[in-house]
Protein backbone atom coordinates (compact mmCIF):
# COMPACT_ATOMS: atom_id res chain seq x y z
CA UNK A 1 0.00 0.00 0.00
CA UNK A 2 1.34 3.31 -1.22
CA UNK A 3 1.37 6.20 1.56
CA UNK A 4 2.23 9.20 1.44
CA UNK A 5 6.33 10.34 2.03
CA UNK A 6 5.55 13.21 3.99
CA UNK A 7 5.12 13.15 7.94
CA UNK A 8 2.86 10.08 9.37
CA UNK A 9 0.54 10.81 12.29
CA UNK A 10 0.33 7.95 14.74
CA UNK A 11 -2.56 5.79 13.84
CA UNK A 12 -2.00 5.98 10.34
CA UNK A 13 -2.04 2.76 7.97
CA UNK A 14 1.14 2.07 6.10
CA UNK A 15 0.26 -1.46 4.97
CA UNK A 16 -2.24 -3.87 3.78
CA UNK A 17 -1.26 -7.11 2.69
CA UNK A 18 -3.30 -10.34 1.91
CA UNK A 19 -1.51 -13.86 3.13
CA UNK A 20 0.89 -16.10 0.97
CA UNK A 21 -0.11 -19.02 2.74
CA UNK A 22 -2.42 -19.44 5.98
CA UNK A 23 -4.66 -21.52 7.92
CA UNK A 24 -6.79 -21.71 10.50
CA UNK A 25 -6.08 -23.65 13.82
CA UNK A 26 -7.35 -26.81 14.49
CA UNK A 27 -8.88 -25.23 17.56
CA UNK A 28 -11.13 -22.83 16.09
CA UNK A 29 -11.91 -25.19 13.27
CA UNK A 30 -15.56 -25.78 14.45
CA UNK A 31 -16.03 -22.13 15.78
CA UNK A 32 -14.33 -20.16 12.68
CA UNK A 33 -14.64 -20.02 8.92
CA UNK A 34 -11.63 -21.62 7.29
CA UNK A 35 -11.68 -19.21 4.83
CA UNK A 36 -12.42 -15.73 6.06
CA UNK A 37 -11.89 -16.56 9.92
CA UNK A 38 -15.52 -15.04 10.77
CA UNK A 39 -16.75 -16.33 13.86
CA UNK A 40 -20.38 -18.56 13.10
CA UNK A 41 -22.60 -20.55 15.52
CA UNK A 42 -24.28 -21.85 12.12
CA UNK A 43 -20.99 -23.39 10.12
CA UNK A 44 -21.31 -25.95 7.97
CA UNK A 45 -18.81 -28.42 7.01
CA UNK A 46 -17.11 -29.74 3.69
CA UNK A 47 -19.17 -32.24 2.73
CA UNK A 48 -15.98 -34.68 1.22
CA UNK A 49 -13.18 -34.66 4.21
CA UNK A 50 -15.34 -33.23 6.77
CA UNK A 51 -12.66 -31.41 8.68
CA UNK A 52 -13.27 -28.06 7.10
CA UNK A 53 -16.01 -25.48 7.91
CA UNK A 54 -17.48 -22.47 5.81
CA UNK A 55 -19.70 -19.55 7.00
CA UNK A 56 -21.37 -19.77 3.19
CA UNK A 57 -21.39 -20.80 -0.22
CA UNK A 58 -19.29 -18.22 -1.34
CA UNK A 59 -16.49 -18.59 1.25
CA UNK A 60 -16.79 -22.41 0.30
CA UNK A 61 -16.41 -21.50 -3.37
CA UNK A 62 -13.49 -18.96 -3.07
CA UNK A 63 -11.66 -21.62 -0.89
CA UNK A 64 -11.66 -24.03 -3.31
CA UNK A 65 -8.48 -23.72 -5.19
CA UNK A 66 -6.41 -24.01 -2.14
CA UNK A 67 -8.60 -26.65 0.14
CA UNK A 68 -8.85 -29.21 -3.36
CA UNK A 69 -5.50 -29.65 -3.02
CA UNK A 70 -5.74 -31.23 0.80
CA UNK A 71 -9.25 -32.19 0.52
CA UNK A 72 -8.79 -36.06 -0.28
CA UNK A 73 -6.23 -36.66 2.00
CA UNK A 74 -7.87 -35.50 4.62
CA UNK A 75 -10.82 -37.43 4.05
CA UNK A 76 -8.28 -40.63 3.70
CA UNK A 77 -7.17 -39.75 7.44
CA UNK A 78 -9.93 -38.74 9.00
CA UNK A 79 -10.99 -38.54 11.69
CA UNK A 80 -7.21 -38.32 12.54
CA UNK A 81 -6.64 -34.63 12.47
CA UNK A 82 -3.37 -32.94 10.64
CA UNK A 83 -1.36 -31.28 13.02
CA UNK A 84 -1.10 -27.45 12.22
CA UNK A 85 2.51 -27.19 11.51
CA UNK A 86 2.15 -29.46 8.71
CA UNK A 87 -1.51 -28.53 7.35
CA UNK A 88 0.77 -25.30 6.84
CA UNK A 89 3.91 -26.83 5.10
CA UNK A 90 1.44 -28.80 2.88
CA UNK A 91 -0.32 -25.61 1.88
CA UNK A 92 3.46 -23.62 1.09
CA UNK A 93 4.74 -26.70 -0.53
CA UNK A 94 1.74 -26.93 -3.15
CA UNK A 95 1.59 -22.98 -3.04
CA UNK A 96 5.25 -22.94 -4.27
CA UNK A 97 4.92 -25.78 -6.85
CA UNK A 98 2.09 -23.73 -8.99
CA UNK A 99 3.84 -20.51 -9.03
CA UNK A 100 4.04 -19.26 -5.50
CA UNK A 101 7.96 -19.07 -6.40
CA UNK A 102 7.75 -16.35 -8.70
CA UNK A 103 4.95 -14.15 -6.32
CA UNK A 104 6.24 -10.14 -5.49
CA UNK A 105 4.46 -9.09 -3.20
CA UNK A 106 4.72 -5.19 -2.68
CA UNK A 107 5.07 -2.92 0.53
CA UNK A 108 5.93 0.61 -1.73
CA UNK A 109 5.37 1.22 -5.64
CA UNK A 110 8.31 0.03 -6.48
CA UNK A 111 9.62 -2.59 -3.68
CA UNK A 112 8.78 -5.95 -3.05
CA UNK A 113 9.54 -9.28 -1.05
CA UNK A 114 9.28 -12.94 -2.82
CA UNK A 115 9.37 -16.20 -0.96
CA UNK A 116 13.46 -16.90 -1.57
CA UNK A 117 13.95 -13.21 0.34
CA UNK A 118 12.80 -15.10 3.77
CA UNK A 119 15.64 -16.48 6.26
CA UNK A 120 15.68 -19.75 6.56
CA UNK A 121 17.60 -19.61 9.85
CA UNK A 122 19.08 -23.52 8.65
CA UNK A 123 22.19 -23.26 10.56
CA UNK A 124 20.75 -22.51 13.85
CA UNK A 125 18.03 -24.85 12.88
CA UNK A 126 20.38 -27.82 12.52
CA UNK A 127 21.66 -26.74 16.20
CA UNK A 128 18.36 -26.54 17.47
CA UNK A 129 17.41 -30.21 18.64
CA UNK A 130 13.81 -29.04 19.81
CA UNK A 131 13.01 -27.76 16.55
CA UNK A 132 15.12 -30.43 14.73
CA UNK A 133 12.88 -33.22 16.30
CA UNK A 134 9.76 -31.32 15.05
CA UNK A 135 11.09 -31.29 11.68
CA UNK A 136 11.53 -35.07 11.67
CA UNK A 137 8.29 -35.51 12.82
CA UNK A 138 6.59 -33.29 10.89
CA UNK A 139 8.32 -35.16 7.21
CA UNK A 140 6.90 -38.27 8.84
CA UNK A 141 3.48 -37.11 8.95
CA UNK A 142 3.67 -35.41 5.65
CA UNK A 143 5.03 -38.52 3.78
CA UNK A 144 2.09 -40.39 5.04
CA UNK A 145 -0.02 -37.83 4.31
CA UNK A 146 0.85 -36.86 0.82
CA UNK A 147 1.70 -40.68 -0.03
CA UNK A 148 2.51 -40.81 -3.32
CA UNK A 149 3.52 -37.51 -3.52
CA UNK A 150 7.22 -36.46 -3.85
CA UNK A 151 8.72 -34.13 -0.87
CA UNK A 152 11.66 -32.24 -1.25
CA UNK A 153 14.77 -33.80 0.36
CA UNK A 154 14.86 -33.64 4.10
CA UNK A 155 17.92 -30.71 4.12
CA UNK A 156 15.04 -28.47 1.42
CA UNK A 157 12.14 -29.68 4.19
CA UNK A 158 14.17 -28.12 6.90
CA UNK A 159 14.76 -25.10 5.37
CA UNK A 160 11.44 -24.72 4.08
CA UNK A 161 10.07 -25.32 8.15
CA UNK A 162 12.86 -22.32 9.22
CA UNK A 163 11.04 -20.02 6.65
CA UNK A 164 7.69 -20.51 8.08
CA UNK A 165 8.55 -21.30 11.34
CA UNK A 166 10.67 -17.66 11.74
CA UNK A 167 8.50 -15.44 9.35
CA UNK A 168 4.58 -16.59 10.80
CA UNK A 169 2.18 -13.86 11.99
CA UNK A 170 -0.17 -15.20 14.48
CA UNK A 171 -3.40 -13.92 12.90
CA UNK A 172 -5.60 -12.89 15.39
CA UNK A 173 -9.39 -11.39 15.96
CA UNK A 174 -9.87 -7.52 16.71
CA UNK A 175 -9.87 -8.37 20.26
CA UNK A 176 -6.35 -10.04 19.64
CA UNK A 177 -7.44 -13.93 20.04
CA UNK A 178 -5.02 -15.99 18.10
CA UNK A 179 -7.27 -17.83 15.07
CA UNK A 180 -4.69 -19.01 12.64
CA UNK A 181 -1.05 -18.31 11.50
CA UNK A 182 -0.31 -16.94 8.02
CA UNK A 183 2.95 -15.89 6.04
CA UNK A 184 2.94 -12.47 4.37
CA UNK A 185 5.89 -11.61 2.33
CA UNK A 186 6.20 -8.36 1.92
CA UNK A 187 5.55 -7.18 5.67
CA UNK A 188 8.46 -9.72 6.74
CA UNK A 189 10.67 -6.72 5.56
CA UNK A 190 9.59 -5.38 9.19
CA UNK A 191 12.32 -5.51 12.03
CA UNK A 192 10.95 -6.25 15.82
CA UNK A 193 11.38 -4.19 18.36
CA UNK A 194 9.99 -4.46 22.21
CA UNK A 195 9.60 -0.88 21.66
CA UNK A 196 7.85 -0.28 18.78
CA UNK A 197 6.80 2.35 16.55
CA UNK A 198 4.29 0.44 14.66
CA UNK A 199 1.67 -2.53 15.32
CA UNK A 200 0.01 -5.20 13.33
CA UNK A 201 -3.75 -6.10 13.34
CA UNK A 202 -5.94 -8.50 11.45
CA UNK A 203 -9.24 -7.54 9.89
CA UNK A 204 -10.52 -11.81 9.07
CA UNK A 205 -6.90 -12.63 7.24
CA UNK A 206 -5.67 -9.16 5.78
CA UNK A 207 -2.81 -7.98 7.90
CA UNK A 208 -2.65 -4.06 8.36
CA UNK A 209 0.46 -2.04 9.75
CA UNK A 210 -0.91 0.52 11.73
CA UNK A 211 1.80 3.26 13.37
CA UNK A 212 1.56 4.18 16.97
CA UNK A 213 3.87 6.75 16.97
CA UNK A 214 4.22 10.25 14.24
CA UNK A 215 6.85 9.35 11.96
CA UNK A 216 8.23 12.26 10.15
CA UNK A 217 7.98 10.03 6.84
CA UNK A 218 7.72 6.40 5.63
CA UNK A 219 11.17 4.72 6.12
CA UNK A 220 11.09 1.09 6.19
CA UNK A 221 13.97 0.43 8.09
CA UNK A 222 13.03 2.23 10.85
CA UNK A 223 9.32 0.49 11.16
CA UNK A 224 9.42 -1.81 14.42
CA UNK A 225 6.56 -3.73 15.07
CA UNK A 226 6.57 -6.26 18.38
CA UNK A 227 7.02 -9.86 17.58
CA UNK A 228 6.49 -11.18 21.15
CA UNK A 229 4.23 -10.27 24.07
CA UNK A 230 6.09 -7.41 25.85
CA UNK A 231 3.95 -8.04 29.61
CA UNK A 232 7.58 -10.15 30.66
CA UNK A 233 10.82 -8.79 31.78
CA UNK A 234 13.85 -8.08 29.65
CA UNK A 235 15.32 -11.54 30.04
CA UNK A 236 12.35 -13.52 29.52
CA UNK A 237 11.92 -11.40 26.32
CA UNK A 238 15.43 -11.64 25.13
CA UNK A 239 14.86 -16.03 25.75
CA UNK A 240 11.85 -16.24 23.78
CA UNK A 241 12.97 -14.07 20.94
CA UNK A 242 16.04 -16.39 20.33
CA UNK A 243 14.33 -19.95 21.34
CA UNK A 244 11.83 -18.60 18.25
CA UNK A 245 13.77 -16.11 15.42
CA UNK A 246 17.60 -16.57 16.75
CA UNK A 247 18.65 -12.98 17.63
CA UNK A 248 18.18 -10.90 20.96
CA UNK A 249 16.58 -7.05 20.69
CA UNK A 250 18.54 -4.28 21.80
CA UNK A 251 16.12 -1.45 21.30
CA UNK A 252 15.67 1.04 24.06
CA UNK A 253 13.57 -1.10 26.13
CA UNK A 254 15.76 -3.58 26.17
CA UNK A 255 19.09 -1.60 27.65
CA UNK A 256 16.76 -0.13 30.57
CA UNK A 257 17.44 -1.38 34.13
CA UNK A 258 14.56 -3.47 35.73
CA UNK A 259 12.97 -3.26 38.99
CA UNK A 260 13.21 -7.12 39.67
CA UNK A 261 11.89 -6.54 42.91
CA UNK A 262 8.42 -5.64 41.55
CA UNK A 263 8.75 -7.55 38.77
CA UNK A 264 9.13 -11.28 40.42
CA UNK A 265 9.13 -10.19 44.38
CA UNK A 266 7.24 -10.62 47.16
CA UNK A 267 4.98 -8.38 49.62
CA UNK A 268 7.13 -6.54 52.30
CA UNK A 269 5.35 -8.93 55.55
CA UNK A 270 5.40 -5.45 57.49
CA UNK A 271 1.42 -5.04 56.85
CA UNK A 272 1.97 -0.93 57.33
CA UNK A 273 5.04 -1.18 54.50
CA UNK A 274 3.78 -0.87 50.85
CA UNK A 275 7.51 -2.33 49.34
CA UNK A 276 8.53 -5.28 46.97
CA UNK A 277 11.00 -7.57 48.25
CA UNK A 278 13.60 -8.96 46.24
CA UNK A 279 13.41 -13.21 47.20
CA UNK A 280 16.45 -15.90 46.36
CA UNK A 281 15.61 -19.17 47.81
CA UNK A 282 19.17 -19.37 49.30
CA UNK A 283 19.34 -15.76 50.85
CA UNK A 284 16.93 -14.44 53.82
CA UNK A 285 16.11 -11.00 52.41
CA UNK A 286 15.31 -8.23 54.37
CA UNK A 287 12.93 -4.80 52.79
CA UNK A 288 14.61 -2.10 51.62
CA UNK A 289 12.53 0.55 52.87
CA UNK A 290 11.35 -0.58 56.38
CA UNK A 291 13.90 -3.20 56.95
CA UNK A 292 11.93 -6.10 58.11
CA UNK A 293 13.65 -9.27 57.69
CA UNK A 294 11.60 -12.43 55.87
CA UNK A 295 12.05 -15.66 57.56
CA UNK A 296 13.11 -18.49 55.80
CA UNK A 297 9.29 -19.87 56.24
CA UNK A 298 7.82 -16.97 54.10
CA UNK A 299 10.43 -17.85 51.55
CA UNK A 300 9.32 -21.45 50.80
CA UNK A 301 5.88 -20.28 50.95
CA UNK A 302 6.59 -17.57 48.18
CA UNK A 303 8.82 -20.06 46.13
CA UNK A 304 5.38 -22.64 46.33
CA UNK A 305 2.99 -20.75 45.10
CA UNK A 306 5.49 -19.43 42.39
CA UNK A 307 5.99 -22.94 41.66
CA UNK A 308 2.52 -23.71 41.83
CA UNK A 309 1.26 -20.71 39.28
CA UNK A 310 3.91 -21.81 37.09
CA UNK A 311 2.08 -24.78 36.77
CA UNK A 312 -1.44 -23.76 36.43
CA UNK A 313 -0.05 -21.10 34.18
CA UNK A 314 1.34 -23.22 31.68
CA UNK A 315 -1.68 -25.84 31.59
CA UNK A 316 -3.97 -22.63 30.95
CA UNK A 317 -2.72 -22.00 27.66
CA UNK A 318 -5.87 -23.11 25.93
CA UNK A 319 -8.42 -23.15 28.25
CA UNK A 320 -9.22 -20.79 31.59
CA UNK A 321 -10.58 -22.12 34.12
CA UNK A 322 -11.79 -19.23 36.66
CA UNK A 323 -11.80 -21.56 39.84
CA UNK A 324 -8.02 -22.57 39.34
CA UNK A 325 -7.16 -19.03 38.31
CA UNK A 326 -9.12 -17.95 42.19
CA UNK A 327 -7.02 -20.28 43.92
CA UNK A 328 -4.23 -19.17 42.54
CA UNK A 329 -4.95 -15.41 43.57
CA UNK A 330 -6.10 -16.75 47.20
CA UNK A 331 -2.60 -18.16 47.48
CA UNK A 332 -0.62 -15.18 45.76
CA UNK A 333 -2.23 -12.85 48.34
CA UNK A 334 -0.06 -11.69 50.84
CA UNK A 335 2.82 -12.98 49.04
CA UNK A 336 3.12 -11.59 45.82
CA UNK A 337 3.79 -8.21 44.93
CA UNK A 338 0.84 -6.29 43.18
CA UNK A 339 2.99 -5.77 40.32
CA UNK A 340 4.68 -9.09 40.22
CA UNK A 341 4.28 -10.29 36.33
CA UNK A 342 2.79 -13.87 37.47
CA UNK A 343 0.52 -12.17 39.64
CA UNK A 344 -0.51 -9.98 36.40
CA UNK A 345 -0.70 -12.83 33.86
CA UNK A 346 -3.48 -14.91 36.72
CA UNK A 347 -5.04 -11.95 37.36
CA UNK A 348 -5.77 -10.97 33.23
CA UNK A 349 -7.16 -14.70 33.16
CA UNK A 350 -9.64 -14.69 35.84
CA UNK A 351 -10.67 -11.28 34.25
CA UNK A 352 -11.31 -12.75 31.18
CA UNK A 353 -12.94 -15.98 33.06
CA UNK A 354 -15.24 -14.01 34.71
CA UNK A 355 -16.83 -12.49 31.96
CA UNK A 356 -17.10 -15.53 29.58
CA UNK A 357 -18.87 -16.48 33.05
CA UNK A 358 -21.33 -12.72 33.66
CA UNK A 359 -19.64 -13.05 36.70
CA UNK A 360 -19.13 -9.31 36.27
CA UNK A 361 -19.04 -8.09 39.55
CA UNK A 362 -16.01 -10.11 40.26
CA UNK A 363 -14.62 -8.88 36.83
CA UNK A 364 -14.85 -5.11 37.43
CA UNK A 365 -12.23 -5.53 40.62
CA UNK A 366 -9.59 -7.49 38.31
CA UNK A 367 -10.09 -5.18 35.56
CA UNK A 368 -9.61 -2.10 37.62
CA UNK A 369 -6.47 -3.53 39.23
CA UNK A 370 -5.57 -4.75 35.44
CA UNK A 371 -5.84 -1.16 34.35
CA UNK A 372 -2.76 0.15 37.06
CA UNK A 373 -0.63 -3.15 35.89
CA UNK A 374 -1.14 -2.57 32.51
CA UNK A 375 0.05 1.31 33.01
CA UNK A 376 3.32 0.33 34.86
CA UNK A 377 4.23 -2.25 31.83
CA UNK A 378 2.88 -1.58 28.88
CA UNK A 379 3.12 1.96 26.04
CA UNK A 380 0.61 4.51 26.26
CA UNK A 381 -1.02 3.18 23.04
CA UNK A 382 -1.44 -0.35 23.18
CA UNK A 383 -4.62 -2.46 22.01
CA UNK A 384 -4.75 -4.72 24.66
CA UNK A 385 -5.33 -1.47 27.39
CA UNK A 386 -7.81 -0.11 25.04
CA UNK A 387 -9.88 -3.52 24.90
CA UNK A 388 -9.73 -3.52 29.28
CA UNK A 389 -10.90 -0.25 28.91
CA UNK A 390 -13.53 -1.27 26.34
CA UNK A 391 -14.36 -4.01 28.49
CA UNK A 392 -14.87 -1.86 31.71
CA UNK A 393 -17.00 0.07 30.00
CA UNK A 394 -19.46 -2.43 28.95
CA UNK A 395 -19.76 -4.09 32.47
CA UNK A 396 -20.41 -0.82 33.84
CA UNK A 397 -22.93 -0.05 31.52
CA UNK A 398 -24.96 -3.30 32.36
CA UNK A 399 -23.96 -2.65 35.86
CA UNK A 400 -25.94 0.91 34.85
CA UNK A 401 -23.40 3.05 35.51
CA UNK A 402 -22.93 5.41 32.92
CA UNK A 403 -20.75 8.44 34.43
CA UNK A 404 -18.51 5.50 35.44
CA UNK A 405 -18.95 3.88 31.87
CA UNK A 406 -17.88 6.92 30.13
CA UNK A 407 -14.28 7.40 31.66
CA UNK A 408 -13.40 4.20 30.20
CA UNK A 409 -14.70 4.41 27.11
CA UNK A 410 -12.81 7.66 26.46
CA UNK A 411 -9.59 6.03 27.62
CA UNK A 412 -10.93 3.12 25.21
CA UNK A 413 -11.34 4.87 22.16
CA UNK A 414 -8.11 7.77 22.32
CA UNK A 415 -6.38 4.44 22.32
CA UNK A 416 -8.38 1.97 19.62
CA UNK A 417 -9.11 4.92 17.22
CA UNK A 418 -4.85 4.50 16.83
CA UNK A 419 -4.47 0.96 17.36
CA UNK A 420 -7.90 -0.19 14.83
CA UNK A 421 -8.86 3.31 13.56
CA UNK A 422 -12.85 4.02 13.60
CA UNK A 423 -13.35 2.36 10.53
CA UNK A 424 -11.94 -1.05 11.52
CA UNK A 425 -14.71 -3.86 12.48
CA UNK A 426 -14.02 -3.67 16.00
CA UNK A 427 -15.54 0.10 16.10
CA UNK A 428 -18.43 -0.46 14.00
CA UNK A 429 -19.23 -3.95 16.13
CA UNK A 430 -18.68 -2.32 19.89
CA UNK A 431 -17.46 1.06 20.28
CA UNK A 432 -19.73 2.94 18.22
CA UNK A 433 -22.71 1.01 19.97
CA UNK A 434 -21.40 1.17 23.34
CA UNK A 435 -21.11 5.25 22.17
CA UNK A 436 -24.39 5.42 21.15
CA UNK A 437 -25.83 3.73 24.56
CA UNK A 438 -23.26 5.95 26.98
CA UNK A 439 -25.06 8.62 25.42
CA UNK A 440 -28.38 7.30 25.75
CA UNK A 441 -28.12 6.39 28.92
CA UNK A 442 -25.71 9.63 30.22
CA UNK A 443 -29.04 12.21 28.72
CA UNK A 444 -31.58 9.86 30.43
CA UNK A 445 -30.37 9.45 33.56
Amino acid sequence: MAVNNGFLPRGTTIHQEQPFVYILSSKNQKECCDFCFKRWTDLFKCSSCKYVYYCDKKCQKLAWTTHKQECKPLKRIYPRILPDAARMLFRLLKKLQNGGITYKSYYSKKDYRMWKDLMSHYSELKNDSRRMEHVTSLYAVLTDFMQDEQLPNFVEFTGLYGRMSVNSFTICNQELQSLGTGIYLAASIIDHSCQPNALAIFEGTTLIIRTIDDMPKLDWSTIKICYIDTLASTQERQNELFETYYFLCDCPKCSKSENMSEMFGAVCPNESCDNSVPITRNEISKCSKCEKQLTQDYIDRFHEVIEFTDMHLSLMKNTTYLDVCKICLKKQKGLLYKYNLKHIKTQDLAFDACINLNDFDTALVYGIELTESYGKYLPSIHPLTGLLYLKLCKILMYKNKPKDAIVYLRKATDILKITHSTASSLYKTEVWPLIEQCKFSFNKN
